[in-house]
This record gives structure tokens, sequence and C-alpha cells, in this order.
């Protein structure tokens, strides 16, 4: 297999942009036709992306170019947002990536818009990794594509070789309790262990942000467990739900989503320094003694991006410390898609890394 990436941005979204990355990735791979194409634009292509894909597609002698929209995208080289930009990869050779319909490979990329998830279809007994196209607030006019036309169902997947893929999910997050039996009434947290949700909440906030005018509620969440409560964050058996708001009168705690009526709950927070020490320990779990990957696929968070590490990506820089000569392509996105202990999840606040080895 023959990979390489490119990033290529401008003032405006042209087809141009695309062509010069297809260019310059199959000349660094010494490729003169590509056997698949993955190309992320960013979000000033999403009216009308249709001429880049064509112009990548020309440019890479390739039917087969998969991607989408997204709000910013990345190489090993450098990450840009808020600006138009066109980041690819390009794949000749044997064991490339091929139509997810074609094959019952084990692992498959997975490209959505915020529109296409559907529960049933991510527990499909398939294994994805990938991520969701969207802004932060899961709208947008986000396009997928995929075989070089743009996809109405807003799903497009990829397989890969089952033998070379090593998938991991960092989660990024500070757990400040450990679970303990919650009742809850649709979005309502109603009590924690026998104590009022807010007061539970309050009590393993640190005290920095034990102020009642100080809850960061953008940087707070609910972790529900399931299985066996002792091992379940260790093991990374949990849903994360962010925290809408707060009732000081009813000493309540309103999340995202409506959950079941009794489940166990564990608050916990996003930190920069606890997202870099679980980043090194995702790469430290995918790392083969003696044995650099071929390329990497990464999928941030935009919540989990530049602007939480003030102003500098600081997974994607240990990802290329850690494997400096690796191509790797990414794009920031709304949503994780990643399968662990058993299913698919959809994840949030999370990057997700898949290595490929070409011998493993």
């Amino acid at each position: 297999m023959k990979v390489a990436t490119a990033l290529r941005k401008g003032r405006k979204a042209t087809p141009e942009l695309a062509t010069l990355a297809v260019d310059e990735a199959m000349a660094k791979a010494g490729l003169e036709v590509a056997r698949t194409i993955l190309l992320y634009l960013t979000s000033n292509f999403a009216q009308d992306p249709e001429p880049a894909i064509l112009a990548a597609a020309r440019a890479g002698n390739c039917l087969q170019v998969t991607g989408c929209t997204t709000l910013g995208v990345f190489t090993e080289e450098d990450w840009i947002l808020d600006a138009p930009a066109a980041a690819v990869m390009v794949f000749g050779g044997d064991d490339c990536p091929i139509p997810a319909a074609d094959t019952d490979a084990a692992w498959r990329l997975t490209l959505a818009a915020p529109s296409a998830i559907e529960t049933a279809w991510l527990r499909e007994p398939v294994r994805r990794f990938g991520g969701v196209s969207g802004d932060a607030t899961g709208k947008g006019p986000y396009k997928v594509w995929s075989g070089s036309r743009i996809v109405g169902a807003g799903r497009a997947e990829l397989a890969f070789p089952a033998h070379g893929m090593r998938i991991g999910a960092s989660r990024g997050i500070f757990a400040l309790s450990p679970p303990a039996p919650a009742r809850l009434q649709g979005h309502e947290v109603l009590d924690i262990d026998r104590l009022p949700a807010l007061v539970h909440l309050a009590r393993h906030l640190p005290a920095d942000l034990a102020d009642d005018a100080g809850f960061p509620l953008h940087l707070l969440m609910a972790g529900i467990t399931w299985g066996d409560t002792e091992t379940a964050f260790a093991e990374g058996r949990y849903h994360l739900f962010p925290l809408l708001a707060i009732d000081l009168e009813a000493r309540r705690v309103t999340l995202a989503n409506a959950l079941e009526d009794e489940v166990h709950l564990f608050w916990a927070m996003r930190r920069p320094d606890a997202a870099e020490r679980d980043m090194a320990a995702t790469l430290d779990h995918l790392r083969i003694a003696n044995a650099a990957p071929r390329f990497g696929l990464c999928f941030p968070c935009i919540g989990r991006g530049p602007s939480f590490y003030g102003g500098s990506d600081r997974d994607t820089a240990l990802i290329t410390r850690c494997f400096p000569s690796m191509p790797l392509l990414g794009f920031y996105g709304n949503g994780e898609i990643a399968h662990a202990d058993g299913h698919n999840q959809l994840l949030q606040y999370s990057t997700v890394l898949a290595l490929y080895h070409d011998h493993v």
C-alpha cells in the first residue's frame, strides 16, 4: 500500500484547492493513479462541494472519492479552522480501502451527517470507527460523499483490511465522583446516593468551582455506567451526557438527554490536562513495539480541538510526536464513532484514532 496526505487552504472555496491537495499527495506517494481518495472539505464548501469532489477525482484518476464537509481539517503537517481548505489522503497499491458494500471486512470507516445517525444502524453487527460531520449545534448544511457522488442518506463507509487496524478512543475526562445509584425523571436527575442531585454535584466539585454562581456547565457531564461499576470507568463502559441547567430551588440537575428511571451515575469534568494524559495513554495502548503505523485516521470532537487546548491541538501534537513520519488525516466534528465493549458507540468530546500497520 502507498499512502500520503496533503493539505491546502485558500481565500475562497474553489475546486482548485482539492486539485492541488490531491496533486501534492499523489507526488508524495509516487502514484499516477489512486485507488481510493479520502477528501475532507471545510464547511465553506458545504453548500456545493461537488465541483471540488470531481476535481479531486480527476486529479487522482480515481472515481472512489469518499469524504465530507466539516468544521475543520488537519493532516500531520497542520490544522485549519475558519478558512477554506481541503485535506486529502490518497491510497495506491494493495490492501487499499474499498466501499464497505463490497466486502464483509471487520473495520468500517464511517462518515455521517448529523441527521443520519440512527440507533438501529449504529447497532448493526459490524465494527465502525469515524466521525459526525456537523457543527457544535448538530445542524448545518453538511454533506457526505462516496464514489465521487453526494450520498443522500448522509452516510458513507469504507472497509479497511481487518488484520492491520488498531482503534482507540480517548474520552479525555476527569471523574469527579465514583458511580452511585441515581434516580432520574426524564431529563432531570433527582438524587444520587440518597442526596439531592445538586448537593451531590456540589460536594464533588473542585474547591475553586463549588460556588453556586460559578457552576461551569459547559465543562461538566454526567456519566452513566453499565456492567461492573468498580471497573466501568477504567474500561470505558459509560455514556456521557452534557449538563443543561441546574435548579437551585429544587436542587436538581437537567441533562441533555432523557434517561432511564434508575441508573448508576458519576459526575465528570472536561479538563485539558486530563484530556492530554488520556490521549497519551491511548497512544501507549495502540503502540506496537518495533512497528511503525503505515497511516492514521483521527476524529476529534470540535469541543476537544484547539479552542479547548488554548489555541493548539495537543492531541494531534502528541500523535505526530509519537509517530513523526506517519501520514495522518482527520477532521473536527460533532460526534465520534468507536467500537467498544462489543458494540458501536456514539461518543462526545472524545478523540477516536485508528492506526493501520502493514504487519501485526
